[in-house]
């Protein structure tokens, strides 16, 4: 059975491999995104730019605003809250129906 299934499945073979190494380039950029290594060198970067006059101070707060909002908001696909962007708590969800618990289910014995 397995030999047919790898047989019936071949053709998405390379679909489950692109897949794979997408997952492997994402999470090598993540880990590079936070390294703290790499964050320091950042704002060091901004740093010495503005030392230099590169950029204006207003610029390097800039930047480094955006290094550190990186570090703290959520990470893309990390689950939501569902409260709105300025904090305030937002409507509770509303309940489910129909879930089927109370519903007869019908075993192997293929009755009503």
């Amino acid at each position: 059975m397995d030999i047919l299934w790898t047989l019936l499945t071949l053709p998405y073979a390379p679909v489950r491999g692109l897949t794979a190494l997408v997952k492997v380039v994402a999470r090598e950029a993540e880990s590079q995104q936070y390294n703290p290594v790499n964050v320091r060198r950042e704002l060091e970067e901004l740093d010495r730019a503005a030392a230099a006059g590169d950029i204006t101070p207003e610029e390097r707060d800039r930047g480094q605003q955006q290094v550190l909002d990186r570090l703290t908001r959520p990470a893309a696909g990390a689950g939501r809250t569902g409260t709105p962007r300025d904090g305030a708590p937002g409507r509770p969800a509303p309940a489910r129906r129909g879930n089927g618990a109370g519903r007869a289910r019908r075993g192997r014995g293929g009755g009503p």
